[in-house]
């Protein structure tokens, strides 16, 4: 089972740095959503792996 999470950034900076981070762990870029107006990362993960992309998310200080 699938799930959806979202976290909204300060910067651009911070966009692009989540998403090398996420492509890094494995997780493919297909899966990763970049919206940059909203300035948001929305990534499509399996359940099991949420804790793990949570801390990732985390290490960049969402505002959200």
């Amino acid at each position: 089972m699938s799930e959806t999470i979202t976290k909204t950034y300060a910067s651009a900076e911070a966009l692009k740095n989540v998403k090398d981070d996420l492509v890094a762990t494995g997780i493919e870029q297909e899966h990763i959503f970049i919206d940059e107006d909203a300035r948001q990362v929305k990534v499509m993960i399996p359940k099991a792996i949420e804790p793990e992309i949570l801390e990732i998310l985390g290490r960049h200080q969402p505002v959200d």
